[in-house]
């Protein structure tokens, strides 16, 4: 029996029924099933039957370089896929049975048919990687690429992401960039290969939203569990908060920007946004990446601040209203002495930082400590990073909502 030929496994009381799948080691037989799951078992306690040959030619799909063409309608808006890897743009390693990202922007175009006729297409690969690789460096690529195609005539851009560091990345390019177009990023909490994948809802609501009248920077995910619609949420506002659910993303403070049905392709925006058009094409993607995010906790000592010291900037996620242990204030009045910019977020997921109702909280701002009012810690990060590097009213700056960062009012029921 070969690789890609379909058998029966028996294993004691169990059967199992699927495809070869190659194998890292001659002692372990590795099978597909029809679940989309791979199962690993020791040849030696299996009974194998073939049922077919060949159902799946596992080398040549490995080796398929077909590339996509879908044929050009003037009439239909021009939607640029910029693929940096992760689960949405990915399959399983053959090699291992993990999941691997290795998939471009035009095999997604081929994986998900549904993309057909929506928009008219071009495909750009800026990195090739899972999420958790993802590095300042690959932003300021990234940033550069989006310029690049909305400057070249793209009327939306879709950004395929791994979604474990996609919040930072949407921070990033939120700050890097001024847009006359959206630019949406997807991914999927599930690869193509397995049957609740989420892969086909998130990327055709992501080009829906891509040719939307919301020019700013967008991530558009499953809105529930089922496959009825994505939530559209601001660039700098969203979080993941799950694992592994589908509609893992949520809008910290508020409810979602906007939702899109699947169905009706219809999309419907809670609050205002800013218009298609209204802002010129401009990029600023220097960063300062001697920035630091610092978790207080109880018992922690200022000497966490002392292996930073020399840092351009610290982010502190402090309790409650942007606490930290009194221990701490002498260590952060000599950074901030120095030069050295730290901004206080808080580790509530809800809530604003006000550094003037306790004692504390005053000694801080004499401390020279900036408030981070209500910001995600990690959105406070990326605006540090840029704040830095473009501008010298960092304080100001870092206080005054540049791209939804900072809302108005805290109100999660909006």
């Amino acid at each position: 029996m070969n690789e890609g030929d379909r058998v029966r496994v028996q294993r004691a009381e169990q059967t199992f029924e699927g495809v070869l799948l190659p194998s890292s080691t001659p002692d372990q037989l590795v099978v597909k099933l029809e679940s989309g799951y791979n199962v690993g078992l020791e040849r030696e306690k299996t009974d194998v039957e073939l049922l077919e040959s060949d159902v799946y030619n596992i080398e040549s799909a490995q080796q398929e370089t077909e590339r996509s063409s879908i044929a050009f309608d003037e009439d239909l808006p021009t939607v640029s896929l910029i693929s940096t890897g992760g689960t949405i743009a990915s399959t399983v390693d053959y090699r291992t049975g993990a999941v691997t990202a290795q998939f471009d922007a035009e095999d997604v175009l081929r994986a998900v048919p549904d993309l057909a006729g929506l928009a008219n297409y071009r495909g750009r690969v800026v990195a090739n990687i899972l999420s958790e690789n993802m590095t300042p460096d690959v932003w300021q690529d990234l940033a550069r690429a989006i310029y690049e195609e909305i400057e070249a005539g793209a009327d939306g851009v879709v950004v395929m992401h791994g979604t474990d560091t996609m919040q930072f990345t949407a921070s990033a390019i939120s700050f890097m960039l001024e847009t006359p177009v959206p630019v949406v990023f997807t991914g999927s909490q599930r690869s193509a290969d397995r049957p609740s994948s989420d892969n086909v809802m998130n990327a055709v609501c992501a080009v829906e939203a891509a040719k939307s009248d919301c020019a700013e920077v967008l991530v558009c995910m499953h809105a529930g569990p089922s496959d009825t619609r994505c939530a559209l949420h601001r660039g700098t506002r969203v979080r993941k908060n799950h694992t592994s659910r589908r509609d893992a993303f949520e809008t910290v403070g508020a409810k979602p920007l906007g939702e899109i049905e699947f169905d009706s392709r219809s999309i419907h925006f809670r609050r205002g946004y800013v218009p298609r058009g209204e802002h010129d094409l401009t990029l600023a993607a220097d960063l300062e990446t001697d920035v630091t995010l610092v978790k207080f906790t109880p018992g922690a000592g200022p000497d966490q601040l002392g292996s930073v010291e020399d840092s351009e900037g610290i982010v502190i996620e402090g309790t409650g209203l942007g606490h930290v242990n009194t221990e701490w204030l002498d260590t952060i009045d000599s950074l901030t002495s120095s030069g050295t910019h730290v901004v206080m977020t808080s580790q509530c997921v809800d809530g604003r930082v006000c550094d003037r109702v306790y004692d504390t909280g005053r000694d801080l701002l004499d401390a020279g400590v900036i408030e981070g009012e209500d910001m995600l810690p990690g959105t406070a990060k990326v605006k540090l990073m840029w704040t830095l590097a473009n501008s010298e009213s960092v304080a100001e700056r870092m206080q005054r909502p540049l791209a939804g960062e900072i809302q108005e009012q805290s109100r999660p029921w909006v």
